[in-house]
């Protein structure tokens, strides 16, 4: 049971770290930027597929 509080203290830890260090904004905008990408990507793999598929 200790093993499992010291572990969900040292991960409650890292996250607050991340949380309170400015870090998780960073990553909020990487993530945004990466969501776009791909949802271009997926348009055109579908856009793709699609003409493909009419030959």
């Amino acid at each position: 049971m200790i093993r499992l509080i010291i572990t969900f203290l040292i991960i409650a830890l890292v996250a607050a770290f991340f949380g309170f260090g400015g870090i998780a904004e960073g990553a909020a905008s990487i993530a945004q930027v990466l969501f776009y990408i791909f949802i271009v990507l997926f348009l055109l793999s579908l856009i793709a597929g699609g003409v493909r598929g009419w030959r």
